[in-house]
């Protein structure tokens, strides 16, 4: 049953609304817990993002817009952040997109396409209004940042 379902939903951001595209093997929505799960190989597109994992939950408010996405389970993501791409792995990633705030746990890694920049550690949060960057290793192991630099030789 492969890729069974595909829904379309809205999405508002500040000035406009964008549309999302979920597929999945699964799908489950609960009406009075405000939340749609879905399970196996899904994959959320919305513009240029792109999400997949095993597993996503959407939590919905009363006006049935999605206040956040929870992927789990080998969740990697294609997105875009203070105009900038980035590329993300986690065994938790979490998108509240009124606060514009990305949250990687466990085994997270974020890499800034264009400057090369990696960070790893166990919860990375990224918040997009604020352009703040918070990398716990949470004892598990040290935060690792990677970075390249010129050297000019005179």
């Amino acid at each position: 049953m492969k890729k069974l379902i595909a829904l379309c939903l809205c999405a508002s951001s500040i000035l406009l609304a964008a549309e999302v595209e979920v597929t999945a093997d699964k799908f489950f929505a609960d009406d009075k817990k405000k939340i749609s799960t879905f399970e196996g190989h899904v994959i959320v597109i919305k513009e240029s993002d792109k999400l997949t994992a095993n597993k996503v939950v959407i939590e919905f408010d009363d006006k049935k817009q999605p206040i956040r996405y929870i992927a789990t389970g080998n969740a990697k993501g294609n997105l875009t952040m203070n105009q900038k791409k980035y590329y993300g792995e986690a065994e938790k990633m979490t998108y509240e997109p009124s606060k514009s705030l990305y949250t990687l746990e466990k085994k997270a890694f974020l890499h800034e396409i264009e400057t090369d920049k990696k960070v790893y550690g166990d919860f990375i949060r990224a918040d997009q209004n604020s352009g703040q960057y918070q990398v716990d290793g949470k004892g598990a192991a040290p935060v690792k940042f990677i970075f390249k630099v010129e050297d000019k030789k005179q």
